[in-house]
């Protein structure tokens, strides 16, 4: 009897602790009434011994829409994981991504509707921006405060830094518009730049080291207007981000 209670001892032991405290994940209706959580999370839980539990105010959230990692897909919808930072949440999706996750999700036959895909593509949905600032002040603009140091144009072009891209180099990357619209959030700007009613200002112990760049949201929509209007540089081969 002592050696019956020795092995099962050491097998409890070495199986994974359940008395952890679980992982919980919201799901729309469509999906918690389907049965596809109750097939695919305690499949998750026994391969990892991560306890996840559907829960409607689970840290991690399934939804029809971004944002999140794409998962799943039932008829039209794609479905997407919402989680933290955490290593667990993080294991969690990398399992549904990972092909057992994508052969568990596929295996599970509802009793109504249609089945779910862990294979499907994601068509990119592209708008064009809609720019309403003044063009002619945002080249004023762009020759005050981006000139030190870009080439904004043929007027400034022995002006820029060599190792600052100019407005036309710019303008040829296909992220342009992101780039222009955070770049007082991209170094070096915030050293030296404030935007009105945005960024917060220089603290007293640590002041711009140049002289700064204070604009307001009207004139940054201006600046864009101008760079929308230039045309972009002929770079030859496709652009190699880093």
């Amino acid at each position: 009897m002592r050696f019956v209670l020795l092995c099962l001892s050491l097998t409890l032991t070495a199986t994974p602790s359940w008395s952890q405290e679980a992982i919980g994940l919201a799901a729309p209706d469509e999906i918690s009434n389907s049965g596809l959580l109750q097939h695919i999370l305690p499949r998750f839980s026994l391969k990892t011994g991560v306890r996840v539990v559907a829960d409607d105010d689970g840290v991690m959230a399934l939804a029809p829409a971004p944002p999140g990692d794409p998962v799943f897909a039932r008829d039209e919808t794609v479905y997407h994981l919402r989680i933290n930072a955490s290593a667990k949440e993080i294991k969690f999706r990398d399992w549904l991504l990972s092909e057992i996750g994508k052969r568990t999700i596929e295996s599970f036959v509802p009793a109504e509707g249609g089945p779910f895909s862990a294979n499907f593509e994601i068509a990119d949905v592209v708008e064009d921006a809609k720019i309403d600032g003044n063009a002619a002040l945002g080249q004023d603009l762009s020759f005050t405060h981006c000139g030190r140091c870009h080439v904004i144009g043929p007027q400034n072009r022995m002006n820029g830094l060599g190792s600052t891209p100019s407005f036309a180099v710019l303008r040829a990357m296909p992220d342009w518009s992101e780039r222009f619209q955070a770049f007082f959030a991209l170094n070096p700007h915030p050293a030296f730049t404030q935007i009105e009613g945005v960024t917060e200002p220089f603290p007293p112990e640590r002041p711009s080291p140049i002289h700064p760049v204070e604009i307001s949201l009207d004139d940054l929509e201006a600046i864009l207007a101008f760079v929308a209007a230039i045309s972009a540089a002929d770079l030859g081969a496709p652009l190699q981000l880093q």
